[in-house]
């Protein structure tokens, strides 16, 4: 069940902040009237001394520009801080297509094939490939003719995606299919899933948040009015394995929830607080469970603390990660950009859950033999059959 938790930690900034390349070139203006690593001679004749080595001694050819990307993430790594990194201009792209939540391409997820080719192993609901017949379990063995039958994975999905192109044609064979076939699927912004949602029984809701970006308040509101439409009269959100994201994507969702009040706060290292807050207009007026995990981090973690301190809900399941911190993006000229932690955040009662996390109201783990398989049926899950058993009393 954790398949992309590790993977979606890192985008699990809660902070959606973005200073464009300004705030820092002031900074840098002022640097040399402060003391700072960077002024200090000793540092920079240490780094000089330290390429001099490099040229004189290291075996292959230097990367100038590789040895440069190289100490502005070490800088950054020098805070000790996990949840501080420095982006490249590459890496940084990948960043925003995570937040934002969508992507231009044709919407799968692929691995790699073990006698070659890659797999996919899943097609985004109403995405171009889908719609063009792609199916899960089908083996590309060619892109637009050329053969990727050893080729890495990141390689593959460069050649899906290029940017010149408005399609992309896909050799693939199908269980049961003798013969290969071509598909043409058209290139178009995907918009990637981060809702899933169910009716269990006749009247009770499921939905599953797997993160937040920019896109889950709309998936959310789509599958809370369906499933509103269909009869609900108790509703289980499903927060295991979330590792954040947005804050301004979980506070929104927590407004179709919460009674008047704060949602959360914040203080930076001055001291500043600041306070986000609902009206009250959306509470929720049907019985509520939340379930929740050790992966459960981040912007996860704002909304249990926020639905047990309001009392709208029960939280089940197992203590969640503590990450009680917010990050916030600041890009540079060059397109790279530096994501560094600049607050604490609390719940509404005043919690602070960093390192420690958030507390179920019903303490419950998954049962072992769960523990390792990726999917299982809700009757298999005794975490969400216990949530049951309390939404009805």
């Amino acid at each position: 069940m954790d398949r992309n938790f590790y993977k979606g930690l890192l985008a699990g900034a809660l902070g959606t902040l973005l200073i464009i390349g300004a705030g820092w070139f002031g900074y840098h203006q002022a640097l040399y009237g402060q003391s700072t690593v960077l002024s200090d001679t000793e540092h920079v004749s240490k780094l000089v001394g330290l390429e001099k080595m490099i040229d004189e001694y290291y075996l292959n050819e230097k990367d100038e520009d590789m040895l440069a990307e190289g100490m502005y993430a070490g800088l950054i790594a020098g805070l000790n801080d996990v949840y501080s990194r420095y982006y490249t201009a590459e890496q940084y792209k990948v960043e925003n297509q995570t937040t934002e939540g969508s992507y231009v391409g044709i919407g799968i997820l692929m691995e790699k094939n073990a006698d070659g080719g890659v797999r996919v192993y899943s097609c985004y609901e109403n995405s171009p490939a889908q719609k063009a017949g792609l199916l899960e379990g089908d083996i590309i063995t060619k892109v637009n003719g050329e053969d990727i039958t050893n080729a890495e994975l990141t390689e593959v999905s460069e050649r899906i995606k290029v940017d010149t192109a408005s399609s992309v044609t896909l050799t693939v064979y199908r269980k049961g299919i003798e013969e290969s076939m071509d598909i043409v699927i058209e290139i178009d912004n995907v918009e990637m899933p981060s809702v899933s949602h169910d009716l269990i029984g006749q009247h009770v809701g499921y939905i599953k948040i797997d993160e937040f970006t920019k896109v889950t308040y709309d998936q959310f509101m789509s599958a809370y009015a369906e499933l509103k439409g269909r009869g609900m009269e108790s509703l289980v959100i499903d927060l295991r394995n979330n590792p954040g994201g947005l804050m301004d994507s979980v506070c929104a969702v927590l407004r179709e929830l919460l009674p008047e009040g704060l949602i959360v706060y914040t203080e930076n290292k001055n001291g500043e607080r600041e306070e986000i807050t609902c009206d009250g207009e959306n509470r929720i007026e049907i019985p509520l469970a939340v379930l929740v995990n050790h992966n459960s981090a981040s912007a996860a973690e704002i909304f249990a603390g926020a639905v047990q301190d309001h009392g709208i809900g029960t939280i089940i399941g197992t203590s969640t990660y503590g990450k009680g911190v917010v990050q916030s993006l600041f890009s540079l000229k060059d397109g790279s950009a530096v994501k560094l932690t600049v607050s604490n955040y609390y719940t509404p009662n005043g919690h602070s859950i960093n390192k420690v996390g958030i507390s179920p109201d019903v303490e419950i783990e998954l049962e072992e033999k769960l523990l390792n398989k990726e999917t299982f049926t809700y009757e298999e899950d005794n975490q969400l059959q216990k949530a049951l058993e309390i939404l009805k009393k």
